[in-house]
């Protein structure tokens, strides 16, 4: 709920309110009345609080107070101190009603998911490889593409692993396990996999047996005659994959079949207050309809992540904790660390605590329960909120989400980051108009229009919802449009390299 274009309320239940603009004594914000200065992005009390009392925002504990507060004062550094861990506010597992809208126009596959675009990939098992899958994709587009008018493009998917690695290592399981999650896309409607041939990642670990064989071929390059050799067998055998992905189209599917990738890049002081919470209006919209939505990257939620174990089962609460324990250690044994306090900058823009800062990026998730907790790049088959584990680093955090089943993401920025992730659309949210001025060809949605009262969180996180469902209807994303995806597969890198 927005005050004009003075204050904000975030979510339902929160016991203070945003500042938009520096607020003076004696105004009335979203029902109080100012008791003293409040910096712009700063937080003020909606009712008393005594010592002790939780402080709440976002619908969740993000401190409490150390002193008696009253309605309209400034609440920072000087009344809140951090909660006791693992304190909630008792508001999270909850769900909107289902929207009206509960379909889109999508590619039913034979494996009951659906494609939210009809691409054919061409997959390298090895950097070796990636230079001709590179050419292979140039001259797949100039000269079959325009015989097979129902075919989205040829996409490469190409990346500097596969050899000089341990097979028995957690990075090589990581790897295959994201290729096969490429290789079975629901938006790829044909697969063609080039390997070396003398490569670790040897192309008989993705061969295929069941009915899709016919949308899927293979062949190392050692074995057809070299680099231009190789080019000129794809286009042979890319012929009846395309012909068979032609016949593909759309049709009105269920919003369940949906699977939801979040992400957020370059934020800012605005990304906690706009686009990230906007996001999770969205998210919850998607679960209540019977769909998916995946949370991620795991270093950037640490310090909340209490908040969604609260929300998980037994079970799943203690898989996440053991992936926060087992990324304490692996950031302790490569001579960093987890915990970082708001610097004085965070300060300065209103964040009080750690979990404030965190809790920014959950924000994402919205209130809904979470339903799994998953391993990086796991393939993703239930519907709900579920959690994947991940690195911060967007592109290798996306990479996993798409491997995982997500064919459509949403992408919240304050600083401008640019991202595309073939062959999966990718939106991009501005948190502030600012950037959204400046960077019209990259961004797909203004959620700076909630800073500056025009609409509430609530209705653009609507419009988020709405737009996910146009574009996986088939509406092009700014970077699509714009060419991005092809350098932007990063599976994540773990292990020695050899």
């Amino acid at each position: 709920m927005a005050d004009s274009a003075a204050a904000l309320l975030l979510a339902p239940g929160d016991s203070v309110g945003i500042a938009l603009q520096p607020l003076k004594p004696g105004e009335t914000r979203l029902g109080v009345v100012i008791a003293e200065p409040v910096p712009a992005g700063h937080k003020f009390a909606l009712r008393a609080h005594n010592a002790g009392d939780p402080i709440i925002k976002y619908g969740q504990v993000m401190g409490e107070a150390t002193f008696a507060i009253a309605p309209g004062q400034h609440v920072h550094v000087q009344n809140v101190g951090m909660s006791a861990p693992g304190r909630t506010s008792g508001q999270s597992g909850r769900l909107p009603e289902p929207p009206d809208r509960r379909s889109f126009l999508g590619f039913p596959r034979s494996d009951g998911r659906a494609g939210t675009r009809n691409f054919i990939g061409i997959i390298a098992s090895v950097n070796c490889s990636s230079t001709v899958c590179n050419a292979i994709a140039r001259e797949a587009n100039a000269r079959l593409l325009p015989e097979f008018p129902n075919i989205d493009g040829f996409v490469p998917i190409v990346h500097d692993q596969g050899c000089g690695i341990a097979t028995a290592g957690e990075g090589f399981a990581l790897l295959v396990r994201v290729l096969k999650g490429y290789r079975d896309h629901p938006n790829f409607g044909g697969v063609l996999l080039v390997g070396l041939g003398c490569e670790v990642n040897q192309l008989t670990l993705y061969h295929r047996d069941d009915e899709t064989r016919q949308r899927h071929s293979s062949f190392n390059i050692q074995e057809v005659g070299g680099s231009a050799e190789a080019v000129r067998c794809a286009l042979e055998r890319l012929r009846p994959i395309a012909a068979r992905a032609n016949i593909d189209r759309r049709r009105s599917l269920p919003v369940s079949d949906l699977v939801l990738g979040m992400q957020c890049g370059g934020s800012d002081g605005f990304s906690g207050i706009t686009a990230n919470p906007a996001l999770g209006v969205a998210s919850d919209l998607l679960v209540a309809a019977g769909g998916t939505s995946i949370l991620s990257e795991t270093p950037e939620i640490y310090g909340a992540e209490h908040l969604l174990i609260a929300r998980a089962s037994a079970g799943d609460g203690e898989r996440l904790q053991q992936m926060i324990r087992w990324w304490e250690e692996y950031t302790r044994g490569n001579g960093a660390s987890l915990d970082n306090n708001p610097s004085p900058g965070n300060k300065r823009g209103g964040i009080t605590t750690i979990l404030e800062k965190s809790l920014g990026a959950v924000a994402k998730a919205g209130f809904a329960p979470v339903s799994a907790v998953h391993g990086y790049a796991d393939p993703i088959r239930g519907p709900g909120l579920v959690y994947m584990d991940s690195p911060g680093y967007d592109p290798v955090a996306a990479t996993g989400q798409v491997a995982a089943g997500a064919n459509v993401i949403a992408f919240t920025t304050g600083r401008g980051s640019c991202f595309g992730s073939h062959p999966v659309p990718s939106l991009k949210l501005a948190s502030n108009s600012a950037l959204w001025r400046a960077m019209q060809d990259d961004m797909d949605i203004n959620c700076g229009k909630v800073a500056e009262g025009q609409v509430s969180l609530q209705e653009m996180g609507a419009e988020i919802y709405h737009k996910i469902l146009d574009t996986a209807s088939g509406e092009r994303s700014k970077s699509e449009i714009f060419g991005y995806g092809d350098a932007e597969f990063v599976p994540w890198r773990i292990g020695a390299v050899l």
